[in-house]
């Protein structure tokens, strides 16, 4: 199976750490530097996000800078969030809420 290319340098990096070439400082910076890959998400995923975190539609659109209408739209999969929307939404999984805030 092929490693990502973010996958391949950070696993390179934490080597040349483990061997005392690369700092603790740089290690970071590079594995900052790889972001990870912005997934898809279906509509019930949506649905099961926003739901965790007892968020209404429009509460979540309000986060979002979006419109209501969006997020109902994204939910009964007649269109998918795109650019910033997928990486808040990512955002909101991983960190919750007071990641956005």
């Amino acid at each position: 199976m092929r490693k990502s290319i973010s996958e391949s340098i950070t696993s390179s990096d934490s080597d040349l750490s483990s061997l005392g070439l690369v700092d603790d400082i740089t290690l970071k910076n590079i594995e900052t530097l790889c972001l990870p890959v912005i997934k898809e998400y279906s509509p019930e995923h949506i649905v099961r996000i926003r739901k965790k975190f007892k968020l209404s539609q429009a509460a979540l659109a309000s986060l979002f800078n979006i419109s209501t209408s969006t997020v109902q739209k994204w939910e009964q999969g007649n269109k998918k969030p795109t650019g910033a929307s997928r990486k808040l939404l990512d955002l909101i999984e991983r960190k919750g809420v007071k990641g956005l805030v």
